[in-house]
């Protein structure tokens, strides 16, 4: 029988395999993580990793270790439990690599271990909380304000002390801190989405306020909620990757990681109770995230996004499928250098059109399966945050929008086919968005239904004559959203 990775077997593993450099039994939890998917593990626990192994000297400093929480499902929890919180993490490059990350301690199902989580948030060790919930799970509406008529939001104010929520796990934690005089966390969001840290701490401190106005008042003047931008491609997690870890390793691995050697992690240097040496792990501490996170989430997520839709569309599996397809490469490259670039501010010392090629580059690698069915999901979500403040400023400088227009009737087409096909639809608005495909019929009449969707499209921009019309053209160029049609949509653009 094939030994599992843990505690007892790390010893074993190949030299050509990393492993923890430090004693994990004598470092403390200090971060509650919501949201232990595959990207938290293989961006931010394994800074956090690189900056124990840099204390592992050091009393003083290495109590970080990370409790991670899942809010639903216990598939991580029931995975990595076994493996003592060990998983491995393989790089994707010209040379791939393995290592073992172990700054996970404890793994945890929030449904299943409700007040263990609580009194995690409460402990006194515990300093800071990062999340990866993805958009949908802050509750925020279009305007991103908290969302009080979100299903979760009303519940969790009805049973403050029984929360579904992240905000209200968030809040609960903090509420009870406040309550026996300890001094709250850091609250760190990790997810794509602009200005996140101010989103979250303007979130966080409505809820609270909705529930005991002095408790709002304290965790707008004490709580640090800096914003961030994170940038890693991480694949999804499948029975190869497993393999090819059981094959190197000789251990098995219920749910390794993959990703893209390069990494990037900026957090604004706004704490409230302590932080790992995540700087000399290579984490940028800065005071404008904003024009970092600008430029990855127009620049790299954006035509992600352009790549899911058309390139699904066209029949293509992969993003390196997507960049040997000369249409789809031609016309991201354009659409990055020609419509994104010029409404990007670039950081001090940042060269954005250097970075715009390494952002091509990475999506050429071949050791990258990144699934292009797995970046269409939550278009409803990613969109708007990704692609819509490129229309907008574009519009405001009476510039052409007919390539961003493109991706997003891509979109369109991309829910109708799956409404059409009786295929199911990976979104919070999976139902009213698949009744919206189910009642298309290939007109302009189509592009009306999706713009009177105000949860996606804010008024302003979905009464603009020039988007619509821009979009009804996009949405007929791509005809019938078969694969010549698209593939000759992207070449006349």
């Amino acid at each position: 029988m094939t030994a599992s990775l843990s505690n007892a077997t790390v010893s074993t593993l190949p030299e050509a395999v990393a492993r923890p450099g430090y004693d994990r039994a004598v470092c403390g939890i200090g971060i509650v993580h919501f949201g232990p998917g595959a990207f938290h593990r293989a961006h931010q626990a394994v800074y956090t990793d690189d900056a124990l192994a840099l204390a592992a000297n050091d009393p003083e400093n290495r109590d970080w270790t990370i409790s991670a929480v899942s809010l639903k499902s216990p598939g991580v929890r029931d995975a990595l439990v076994p493996q003592d919180g060990l998983y491995t993490l393989v790089t994707l490059d010209r040379t791939i690599g393995h290592r073992v990350i172990g700054s996970i301690r404890e793994v945890l199902c929030a449904p299943e271990a409700q007040d263990q989580v609580l009194n995690r948030l409460a402990a006194p060790a515990t300093r800071i909380v990062t999340i990866t919930v993805t958009e949908k799970g802050y509750c925020l509406t279009a305007a991103g304000e908290l969302d009080t008529t979100h299903p979760d939001i009303v519940h969790d104010l009805a049973h403050p002390e029984t929360p579904v929520s992240v905000i209200g796990y968030v809040v609960a934690g903090l509420r009870r801190r406040r309550a026996i005089g300890l001094p709250p966390y850091t609250v760190i969001s990790c997810d794509n989405m602009t200005d996140n840290g101010r989103r979250l701490g303007r979130a966080t401190a409505q809820y609270a306020a909705a529930l005991d106005a002095d408790l709002g008042a304290w965790v707008r003047e004490y709580v640090a909620f800096p914003s961030t931008m994170v940038d890693s491609i991480t694949p999804a997690t499948d029975d190869a990757l497993r393999q090819r870890v059981l094959d190197v390793t000789g251990v098995a691995d219920a749910w390794p990681i993959q990703r893209e050697a390069f990494t990037q992690w900026v957090i604004e240097d706004r704490f409230c109770n302590g932080r790992p040496a995540w700087d000399k792990a290579g984490v940028i501490l800065t005071t404008d995230v904003g024009a970092f996170g600008r430029a990855k989430l127009r620049l790299l997520n954006g035509p992600h996004s352009a790549l899911a839709y058309l390139g699904g569309l066209a029949g293509v599996e992969t993003v390196a499928d997507a960049m040997t397809t000369p249409e789809l490469a031609g016309f991201l490259e354009r659409l990055m250098l020609r419509d994104v670039l010029p409404t990007v501010t670039p950081p001090a010392g940042y060269d954005l059109t250097v970075y715009a090629g390494q952002i091509l580059e990475r999506f050429r690698n071949p050791a990258i399966r990144h699934l292009l069915a797995q970046i269409a999901w939550d278009g409803s979500q990613k969109l708007p945050y990704r692609l819509f403040g490129v229309i907008e400023e574009r519009l405001a400088q009476g510039l052409s929008i007919s390539r961003p227009a493109l991706v997003v009737a891509g979109w369109m087409h991309f829910v109708r086919r799956r409404a059409t096909e009786g295929a199911g639809l990976i979104d919070p608005l999976a139902p009213t968005l698949l009744d919206i495909g189910g009642g298309c019929n290939g007109t302009a009449a189509d592009v009306d239904r999706f713009l009177a969707l105000e949860v996606v499209f804010a008024p302003a921009l979905a009464t603009d004559t020039r988007f619509r019309a821009a979009l009804i053209d996009a949405y007929a160029r791509l005809g019938d959203g078969g694969r010549d049609a698209v593939l000759a949509a992207v070449a006349a653009l």
